[in-house]
């Protein structure tokens, strides 16, 4: 039997994890700026988070798009729980940092301490969790890996 395959592919590259590192990446320094603003109160810090917000938002959202399709593009990964668990967890965590946007967005910079200081902490906290899943995935069940080796 083959490997479960990425259904969402650029010339055999699954899409979905060349776009997750940046919503990852944004959402990680949504936390530190974060803490930088609660340590000093400095305006920028403020907006550095708002913005590492908004784009950590649309880049997850292209990244969704890629993980649905490759979840529902194959039944090998439909029927692994760490795909669900993945799948589950990430939106979670960005449901939360919607929240959280549009908090500050709303608010301004009362929304960040304590409160997007603690929503950043557990997003980053369900990261780590949904990561390890996604990587699971790939070292465990083979999901988009190709077991051919193509010479060029």
């Amino acid at each position: 039997m083959s490997n479960p395959r990425s259904t969402a592919q650029v010339a055999g590259h699954p899409i979905h994890p060349m776009l997750i590192p940046f919503p990852v990446v944004c959402f990680v320094l949504t936390f530190v700026a974060d803490l930088a603003f609660w340590k000093t109160g400095t305006d920028f810090w403020a907006s550095a988070s708002l913005w590492l917000l908004g784009i950590g938002l649309i880049m997850a959202a292209l990244a969704a798009v890629a993980g649905v399709i490759d979840l529902l593009g194959d039944d090998q990964v439909r029927n692994l729980s760490d795909a669900w668990q993945h799948a589950g967890g990430n939106v979670i965590a960005v449901l939360i940092e919607l929240y959280n946007w549009y908090s500050r967005f709303e608010h301004g910079t009362s929304a960040i301490v304590p409160t997007g200081l603690a929503l950043s902490f557990i997003v980053v906290l369900i990261l780590l969790f949904t990561g390890w899943k996604g990587w699971e995935m790939v070292y465990r069940e083979h999901v988009g890996v190709s077991d051919e080796a193509h010479i060029h």
